[in-house]
């Protein structure tokens, strides 16, 4: 039997209550896209050891705080898992992007900014919404 896949969705803020996204190419969209480091979990990763190596590969941040948002899935048509985390107490690292991963732009803004962009649609991907949304209810900002 196939294990189901899945990734970690990480919304990382800062003391001063900016937040980080990402945007790359989706080939299956044919489009950039603007979203929240992620990334898939390994075999025999624990989701949240997936969310720290990806904060740091996509964004250059590590995070002495992480608290998990649940999990959430994109559609019923689709097997994968998204575990979602909040990353606070933050400071840069040098990023350690994969060779795919070498094109994309991290863009620092303010965490509201980031939800207002989540509810006019410019952030599609459908677990950073979900995300951002759940971060909002522990983010005073």
């Amino acid at each position: 039997m196939l294990e189901q896949p899945e990734a970690a969705v990480i919304v990382p803020v800062t003391e001063v209550g900016t937040t980080f996204l990402v945007r790359q190419w989706r080939h299956a969209w044919e489009a950039d896209a603007w979203e929240l480091p992620a990334g898939t979990i390994e075999e025999g990763e624990k989701p949240e050891a997936a969310a720290r190596r990806e904060l740091i590969e996509e964004a250059g941040l590590e995070a002495v705080d992480w608290e998990s948002l649940g999990s959430a899935r994109a559609t019923a048509l689709s097997t994968m898992r998204f575990h979602l985390f909040l990353a606070r107490g933050l400071r840069s690292e040098d990023r350690r992007p994969e060779l795919y991963e070498r094109d994309m732009v991290v863009r620092e803004l303010p965490f509201k900014e980031a939800l207002d962009l989540a509810a006019d649609g410019t952030i599609q991907h459908a677990a950073s919404i979900a995300a951002l949304y759940r971060a909002a209810r522990r983010v005073h900002c």
